[in-house]
């Protein structure tokens, strides 16, 4: 591979994304987390028997994608 094509180092990315404006087209989406221990797999179905002990929510789908952007400083517009 040249020099020419060789693709750059991780900073060099992050620090051209704070001049770029970048769209996102998508879904956004909620992505539900439960946070539990297995105790058994049910006989009725190969699925786990799960006892929870917490949920937690974080943007999913084209949410995700805006918001990692941003924390890479891009200008981020949702559509």
């Amino acid at each position: 591979m040249t020099a020419q094509l060789a693709p750059p180092d991780a900073r060099t990315l992050f620090d051209r994304m704070r001049s770029k404006r970048i769209l996102v087209v998508g879904d956004v989406m909620i992505d539900e987390w439960i946070w539990g221990r297995v105790s058994r797999i049910s006989p009725e179905a190969p699925v786990p028997v799960v006892e929870v002990d917490d949920h937690s929510f974080t943007l999913g789908g084209a949410g995700n994608v805006a918001n990692n952007l941003r924390a890479l400083d891009a200008a981020v517009s949702l559509q």
